[in-house]
């Protein structure tokens, strides 16, 4: 099974994923959304969303396969 490696960027700093994950090409897409969600939640718990935020995935070769904004994650609704 093949190995992806998720990589947290905000722009000006990056986070590599040291380890990656096995899983089917298929299912890149999906971890991406759920990783995404998953460090919003956790800015969430602190007061404040960062939506500037995006996840690289690479495969093993390094190539880029998918990128998922924060912002296109989650749906934000505004107070009426």
């Amino acid at each position: 099974m093949p190995r992806y490696f998720f990589h947290l960027r905000d722009g000006t700093d990056t986070i590599l994923d040291p380890d990656g994950m096995e899983m089917s090409s298929e299912a890149v897409t999906g971890a991406a959304l759920l990783q995404a969600r998953d460090c919003i939640a956790g800015d969430v718990k602190r007061g404040r969303i960062d939506l500037h935020c995006h996840i690289d995935v690479h495969a093993e070769d390094g190539e880029l396969v998918h990128s998922l904004s924060f912002a296109d994650a989650v749906e934000v609704l505004a107070p009426k």
